[in-house]
């Protein structure tokens, strides 16, 4: 079910009515209904996957409490290990056996050696790796005793799969998420509103932006041979506005639908388009899993601690591991490795940690030094794109020969760019207010908040009407994020 469907149109506000109207004064029942709701809104994608993500959930739940009654550190270590091996393992097949299987052939075929792989062509688990790394984190960190495992089933279950955040994230911590799902919620006007508003701007995002851009990205990077170097870098730009548009508007929609049950969940992107340097973009862009990555591997790899070339080894290890999560190809390899190289500068010279506040803050418009800056970055965030958005290594490559040939020089031109110029002008109007926001939790939080109701409401109208025009002219898209 996505998002962006009728179907979850219907869908939530059913949901919405039961939890505070008709039960909302059991929250055991409460809670019974966001685990029913998640395990239904998983099941219409693929019901067969539901087995799955219980034994997944269960499994996790099962050896956080062994690990508490154990006796000893190796009875300890054992049920550790059999949850880290066993969630990693189920990854591992369905997410990177094929990859692996068709490498480890090719790899031989350069010696002549000539084998035929056995893959499996499995279907990928749509938010295996999310709904994995919410169980790895709750298993770490029992074992570090920095939380006690949850006895209640239920309750654990549906911090694993609560259903807003269950295909795409954000990623959960326990420390966060399941407090609030222990303790009674309580109504809220204004948080439903606000949730509301995020949910609206999030459908912003992805229908008129994300959506839109996709469909002249897809145009480019298909007959990318076709095109001129300038017309490539203009789907170059198309994807950006896609992938960002898509990510962080399913983000904001999931936070929005999490408030609308009272319940806050992690911001996973904080307006990274506006980073004046690449490790300030990493700390703005997906968050919940850049913090994963932190807690969970680099600090344990030791950390800023032990010198610059430690640092910049814990660094590439990141940035390869965090490319290899988004998928079992060396494109995303190479991304990871590009944004290593991108950072590189910035730890050797202690500049990592420069820009932490938000651009320009209290002023309307950057400074010239900023603009630079944010210009730098995105390009370079840009061309790593090229490799995140191509098939294979190669095309990635004559893609960006060809935008380094004399053909850049030219006037871009493709199939449909006379259509492409009302959405070009719907990205100027979003990054507006992209940057009008930009110091609140999502963009419109506060925007029309001062102003008078006619004008609010037609504020919200506009945007309502603009996402309605868009629905039915575009192709309705999949959210990117539900292959990884």
């Amino acid at each position: 079910m996505l998002f962006n469907s009728i179907n979850f149109a219907i869908f939530l506000p059913i949901i919405f009515f039961l939890y505070w109207f008709v039960i909302n004064k059991n929250l055991k029942l409460q809670n019974i209904l966001l685990l029913v709701s998640s395990y239904f809104f998983y099941a219409c994608w693929d019901w067969r996957f539901l087995f799955l993500l219980f034994f997944s959930t269960f499994l996790d739940y099962f050896t956080g409490i062994k690990m508490q009654e154990s006796s000893n550190q190796k009875s300890k270590q054992f049920w550790f290990w059999l949850s880290i091996i066993i969630n990693l393992g189920f990854l591992g097949v369905f997410k990177y056996y094929d990859f692996f299987a068709i490498s480890f052939a090719e790899a031989l075929s350069n010696f002549g050696i000539k084998v035929n792989p056995l893959t499996l062509n499995i279907i990928l688990p749509v938010g295996i790796s999310f709904y994995t790394f919410h169980g790895l984190s709750y298993v770490i960190d029992i074992y570090k005793e920095k939380i006690k495992p949850e006895k209640n089933f239920v309750e654990y279950a549906v911090f694993v799969s609560f259903f807003p955040l269950l295909v795409a994230g954000p990623i959960e911590r326990a420390t966060h998420l399941l407090p609030q799902i222990k303790v009674k919620r309580e109504f809220n006007y204004s948080k439903v509103v606000d949730g509301m508003r995020q949910i609206l701007w999030g459908l912003f995002k992805k229908i008129v932006i994300a959506d839109s851009c996709a469909n002249f990205a897809n145009e480019i990077f298909k007959n990318q041979h076709d095109y001129s170097g300038s017309t490539l870098i203009l789907g170059a730009l198309f994807f950006s506005f896609q992938i960002y548009g898509d990510f962080s508007g399913y983000s904001d929609i999931a936070l929005g639908t999490a408030r609308l049950f009272g319940i806050d969940l992690l911001k996973n992107f904080a307006f990274p388009y506006f980073s004046r340097d690449i490790a300030e973009f990493w700390r703005r862009w997906h968050i919940s899993l850049s913090s994963w990555f932190k807690d969970y591997l680099y600090v344990p790899l030791g950390g800023s601690e032990g010198g610059t070339l430690k640092r910049i080894r814990n660094t590439f290890i990141i940035f390869i591991v965090s490319g290899f999560w988004h998928g079992a190809n060396w494109t995303f390899i190479i991304w990871g490795l590009l944004n290593a190289f991108y950072i590189l500068p910035l730890i050797i010279y202690k500049k990592n940690r420069t820009n932490l506040d938000i651009v320009a803050k209290g002023k309307k418009l950057p400074s010239l030094q900023e603009i630079f800056s944010i210009s730098i970055t995105f390009i370079l965030t840009v061309f790593a794109w090229i490799f995140f958005r191509s098939e294979s290594v190669g095309l990635a490559m004559d893609y960006i020969f060809e935008i380094f040939s004399i053909s850049t020089f030219t006037i871009p031109y493709f199939s449909g760019i006379g259509t492409s110029l009302p959405v070009i002008f719907f990205v100027l109007l979003f990054f507006t207010i992209e940057w009008i926001g930009r110091e609140n939790e999502f963009a419109i939080q506060k925007i029309g908040l001062q102003w008078k109701r006619v004008f609010r409401w037609g504020f919200y109208s506009f945007l309502v009407i603009t996402i309605y025009y868009f629905s039915f002219n575009s192709s309705n898209q999949q959210f990117i994020y539900f292959q990884f």
